[in-house]
């Protein structure tokens, strides 16, 4: 579902080049399940290798990847662990649009509408455990460290932020700013030109991000009563949140009240929730610590063979991709060695 914060953060244009030299911990379910569902045939069905298996995932983090360290980014890929057991109504609600989705596509490919197809397919993609597994395999091919987050990837990814291990976290979800990340990236694995769906235009996707601290003061709130207008508005961890009850309304419950125990019309809903528990996820969330973050020389060779030998890849794709990020890096390379001299 993802919290509906759009309305009350304070979010800023900003470009990829901004971020240069800079560490940004990417939430990796969120960048994957994006490749899966726009990298996608006419028929709206996912791309796959000979085998029959989705690469639609793989040719998501080729390019993206490449375009990061051209640019001199430096990201680390932070996977979900175990959810919180408060998630499950969200992952039922989530299973049950994929099934309705596939209904509606089957229908709209039986009646040779492609456009409606490609929009419900879209709806219908799944992370396996295995393309978890090819995912991280071909980001250690490029240097790009993986962290296995004990429950919520966006949980690891803004503690890296506030532990300064990374200047910034990336996920569409406005969960990260409950999380605490210090500068949340929207856009970041996205940006660029986009097809509008069941039109013959393009859209110019652009990242932009939004600094905690920046939102908490426009807003006037603590970080605590964000996490409490967050459970008014509705979180992962209870999705339906509270009747009636949207963004500006919510944050004029807490600033009048200071706390959801004090907003007196919610009294009864709120007993039936375990808003307490809610918070901790939020305030005290299960992370991980990393004491240091490495990162490896690219794998030339490795990613050639991988993409070309056993995904199907086209091999010139595949070099003249590659040729163009090592004449960044080597371009940068001597930018620096001339820098010393």
């Amino acid at each position: 579902m993802g919290l509906d914060l759009k309305q009350l953060c304070v979010r800023e244009r900003t470009n990829l080049e901004s971020f240069a030299s800079k560490v940004v911990a990417i939430d990796a379910y969120n960048a994957i399940y994006q490749f899966l569902s726009i990298i996608r045939g006419p028929d709206g069905l996912p791309l796959t290798d000979y085998n029959g298996k989705i690469t639609s995932h793989i040719s998501g983090l080729f390019y993206r990847n490449i375009n990061f360290l051209s640019l001199g980014i430096k990201p680390v890929y932070v996977f979900d662990g175990r959810p919180p057991s408060l998630k499950s109504a969200e992952i039922q609600r989530r299973k049950q649009v994929k099934k309705d989705a596939t209904i509606k596509y089957e229908k709209a490919i039986s009646e040779g509408n492609y456009a409606e197809a490609k929009k419900f397919a879209q709806q219908t993609s799944v992370l396996r455990d295995d393309m978890v597994e090819e995912s991280k395999k071909f980001l250690a091919l490029f240097g790009i460290p993986s962290i296995q987050a004990p429950s919520e990837g966006e949980a690891t990814a803004a503690h890296l932020t506030t532990t300064g291990k990374a200047h910034a976290s990336a996920s569409q979800d406005f969960d990260s700013m409950l999380f605490g990340t210090k500068r949340l990236v929207r856009n970041f694995t996205n940006s660029g030109k986009r097809k509008l769906p069941n039109r013959n235009t393009t859209i110019e996707i652009e990242p932009e991000i939004i600094q905690l601290d920046k939102t908490l003061t426009e807003l006037g709130v603590t970080r605590e009563q964000l996490v409490d207008i967050g459970i008014l508005i509705g979180t992962d961890f209870n999705p339906d949140g509270f009747e009636r009850i949207g963004p500006k309304t919510a944050l004029k419950m807490i600033k009048d009240h200071g706390r959801l125990e004090e907003v007196s019309q919610i009294q009864d809903k709120l007993e039936e929730i375990d808003y307490k528990q809610i918070r901790d996820i939020f305030l005290k969330p299960q992370v991980i610590d990393v004491p240091e973050i490495k990162f490896s020389d690219v794998d030339y060779t490795g990613i050639v063979n991988y993409l070309t030998k056993e995904r199907s890849f086209s091999l010139d794709r595949v070099d003249t991709s590659l040729n163009r990020l090592r004449k960044a890096l080597e371009k940068k390379s001597h930018n620096l060695e001339q820098w010393f001299v």
